[in-house]
């Protein structure tokens, strides 16, 4: 596995992968800007699928689920620049802007600007600083950051409604949301935290919910998405088990097997 990471602060980093794959669940802390160099990306959420190539920048927002998939392309290793909105930097910035609607959006779609020149020129004139020795002036970080802010406020006249939206989740409904994310290996602390609970409390309301524990709940409903994705889709064993929340094929096989009599590989 060969994976490095440059830094020029916490907030701007530059990525660089050239194993074969690289795949990791998470709930994003801020928003991130992503600039792709080369490469491809897979991001799986409950709704949609992903697929962004060399060229492409998008924006994740903070606080929701997500699969990442990373593969190196075309001989080239995955590689990517990426800037984090954090929530303080963001109070900062809107601060001092007269927002005329103040109306936020709960949805939790990646927001794509494809090649845009603005972007595109804005995260390039990061590449020299990732050569440079020494501590990066927090001045001039801080300035690149309020230019993309800045550039993606000017193109996306809605951006106000989710990079200033500073709420955190409350309490919401148990089902719904386990029935809409139940595929991302998440903690279950992040689970609870995604809906306004405590684990403790998460824990205590999923059982009196789904008459289980989470982890047998979680197992059956991946297994069954995968075996309607192997029987229904004709999809292979080794290009579903990622996608429904398991980390290897060795024990989704075998999970696989305890719930249903047979192995994956039947079914194709």
């Amino acid at each position: 596995m060969d994976f490095n990471i440059q830094y020029i602060t916490p907030d701007i980093k530059l990525s660089t992968y050239d194993d074969r794959l690289f795949k990791t669940e998470t709930v994003f802390e801020f928003h991130m800007l992503v600039w792709f160099i080369s490469g491809e990306t897979k991001i799986i959420q409950a709704d949609k699928t992903y697929v962004f190539k060399a060229g492409d920048i998008f924006l994740i927002p903070r606080n929701h689920l997500a699969t990442i998939i990373n593969y190196p392309k075309d001989g080239l290793p995955h590689k990517a620049v990426v800037m984090h909105l954090t929530t303080e930097r963001l109070k900062q910035f809107y601060a001092s802007v007269d927002v005329k609607h103040k109306t936020f959006s709960r949805e939790s779609k990646i927001h794509s600007f494809q090649n845009h020149p603005l972007l595109k020129s804005c995260l390039a004139s990061l590449i020299p600083y990732f050569e440079m020795e020494g501590t990066f002036p927090e001045n001039i970080a801080s300035l690149k950051i309020t230019e993309a802010i800045s550039i993606l406020r000017e193109i996306d006249k809605d951006i106000d409604t989710v990079l200033n939206d500073f709420e955190e989740p409350g309490k919401i409904d148990l089902i719904g949301f386990m029935e809409k994310n139940y595929m991302f290996n998440m903690p279950l602390e992040k689970f609870g935290y995604l809906t306004g609970r405590s684990l403790s409390t998460f824990n205590r309301d999923f059982r009196k919910v789904f008459q289980t524990t989470p982890q047998r709940w979680l197992t059956r409903k991946r297994l069954e998405l995968a075996y309607y994705h192997l029987k229904e889709k004709h999809k292979r064993p080794s290009d579903v088990f990622l996608e429904v929340g398991f980390e290897d094929l060795s024990h989704f096989s075998y999970a696989f097997k305890k719930q249903y009599g047979h192995v994956p590989s039947v079914l194709i």
